[in-house]
């Protein structure tokens, strides 16, 4: 780290909590009893009652004099259940191939942001290590959150905003380290880590060495990076072979599900990770890697469907209530899971539901909609901006469940994200929204607060490594594991 740095006030430590979406994911749960179990047939049937439930804006004192959402109404009755469930035609029709409608060279002006976007990484990458910092000047990281460092180095050396000398040292300098990081029990990275000097700790404080447990959802980002890099660039083979040989992944996966840990009042709980998204998403990488992960991708045995605005979206029936966990339905695991993959851990025809709810909220209400998990620059520091969760739509809560509706937000990463996947005219407005209120001189911020009417001024490396990979998805016309030439897993 650079030695004018200046340690950011104390609130930025909550911001690396969960890293870049789901470090300490609260889709951790005990969930044996419906790790594979779960029939259409209970899907449709509990579905009902358990999430017809309208939102609950009245929860506490301090909630009811929070501003009001000026779209809350219709947003609250644009609910319908049962929701069309996508049929096995609908996926065969939008599953491959996939090719972005508008790929080629970068124009000047997404170049511009591709620049801005980079400069994140180059105020907040620790030489001495190649770790990125995951808030800005808070020297803190998960693997989430090195992930999207990893995947803008990629970026910013094919956009050619990095020399190819100063791509293959930090590269290299970030796989080394990589391989060395102390492991949680001698196991598995820990979730967070002091991005300076590699001591594990918690997401608060960075001088005191804390293991904390291990996030499966982190471990499957970055078990995908490490396979495009290997296949990109070959000469770094032996590197990323030797960072997962370091781990031992005995415990990351068990009877076909990813697995992660926590400690609670000094206890270690290992339970089921993960819900219809980024399981899928995460699982994928894992699976690149030979692990079994079979029931983790059954997107269809898990999920039921609502009604939004005349646009039937698929959730996970796993939810709050019934598993102690919240089944979040967000954009970042689809979108990801287009540009890295081409849909290869979730159906395309999910993803185009997605975001076609989300316009047609626009069309309802005149607000644009590009939403998903992401850090805030005020209190809770952390929420998850969702289409639906527990049984209500277009909610913004934090992990506990309490409602933030009044700090929802146009998110950067997704208004991009889904942009460069389908160019159509309602995703060029997110583009040219985000352009226009959310750049700083030190990056993109995470996006635009509805109803405050202004930035949400936090910096991140999963935001700007995201919007980096997302333009380099642009230019190269290919789900970026297909660019690199990532070999298919084994049935």
């Amino acid at each position: 780290m650079n030695s004018n740095f200046e340690m950011p006030p104390k609130k930025l430590a909550f911001l690396t909590y969960l890293g870049g979406v789901v470090t300490a994911v609260a889709a951790i749960a005990g969930l044996e009893l419906l790790s594979g179990n779960l029939s259409k047939k209970t899907t449709q049937e509990s579905a009902p009652t358990t999430t017809a439930t309208a939102p609950d804006t009245a929860k506490s004192d301090s909630t009811q004099a929070k501003p009001k959402v000026k779209h809350e109404k219709p947003d609250s009755r644009s609910i319908k259940f049962p929701g069309e469930r996508v049929s096995k035609q609908e996926i065969a029709k939008t599953v491959t191939p996939f090719t972005p409608a508008h790929v080629g060279k970068l124009s000047p002006e997404e170049l511009k942001v591709a620049q801005k976007a980079w400069s994140y990484f180059e105020t907040n990458m620790n030489p001495e290590t190649g770790l990125v910092n995951s808030v800005d000047q808070f020297q803190s990281v998960t693997l989430w959150d090195q992930s999207a460092a990893m995947a803008a180095l990629v970026s910013a050396k094919e956009l050619d905003l990095v020399s190819e000398k100063e791509f293959k040292e930090t590269m290299s300098k970030m796989l080394t380290t990589l391989a060395k990081l102390e492991l949680y029990k001698g196991e598995l990275p820990n979730k967070v880590y002091n991005s300076q000097t590699l001591m594990p700790v918690n997401y608060g404080s960075l001088d005191q060495r804390e293991e904390i447990g291990w996030s499966a959802i982190d471990l499957g980002r970055i078990a995908l990076w490490l396979k495009i890099i290997a296949a990109k660039y070959p000469e770094f083979e032996p590197q990323t072979t030797a960072v997962w040989k370091a781990w031992d992944v005995k415990r990351l996966t068990k009877d076909g599900q990813m697995y992660g840990t926590s400690i609670k009042e000094g206890q270690e709980q290992y339970n089921q990770e993960g819900r219809l998204g980024y399981e899928d998403y995460a699982a994928y990488g894992l699976k690149l890697w030979g692990l079994n992960v079979d029931k983790a991708l059954d997107y269809d045995n898990k999920s039921a469907f609502v009604e939004l605005y005349g646009h039937s979206i698929p959730f996970d029936v796993r939810d709050r209530e019934n598993s102690e966990a919240n089944n979040y339905v967000l954009s970042e695991p689809f979108f990801l899971d287009g540009i890295e993959t081409g849909f290869k851990a979730l159906p395309k025809a999910y993803a185009d539901r997605m975001l076609a709810a989300q316009e047609a909220r626009y069309e309802a209400t005149n607000q644009l909609t590009a939403i998903t998990e992401d850090n805030l620059d005020r209190e809770p520091y952390f929420v998850y901006n969702t289409l639906y969760v527990n049984g209500k739509p277009w909610a913004t809560i934090s992990d506990t469940g309490e409602n933030y509706n009044h700090l929802r937000f146009v998110s950067t990463k997704a208004a991009i994200g889904w942009h460069v996947l389908y160019n159509t005219d309602y995703t060029k407005k997110l583009f040219a929204f985000v352009q226009e209120k959310v750049g700083s001189e030190k990056g993109w911020y995470s996006g635009f607060y509805e109803t405050l009417d202004e930035p949400n001024a936090v910096l991140t490396a999963n935001n700007n490594g995201i919007i980096l990979e997302c333009l380099l998805f642009k230019k190269v016309g290919k789900p970026l594991a297909i660019w690199a030439g990532v070999s298919e897993p084994d049935a």
